[in-house]
């Protein structure tokens, strides 16, 4: 796929990179599923990257209440 990544669309090899997208598309999606994760927890996951606490966040959303 990534020979033909600079392909042009409407194109012999723009068509074969489209198909070749769509299957490995698919591939992934059957062989390596996953659910999206909630976003309370990625928000949580994120503050702990950052070293963040609660506090930090009520200039942008308020308090808690």
């Amino acid at each position: 796929m990534e020979k033909l990544f600079d392909a042009k669309p409407g194109t012999v090899r723009g068509d074969e990179l489209e198909v070749l997208a769509l299957l490995i598309d698919q591939y992934e999606k059957e062989h390596f599923p996953f659910d999206l994760p909630d976003p309370i927890e990625v928000i949580k996951f994120r503050m702990e990257q950052l070293g963040m606490k609660q506090k930090d966040l009520v200039e942008t959303i308020g308090f808690k209440s």
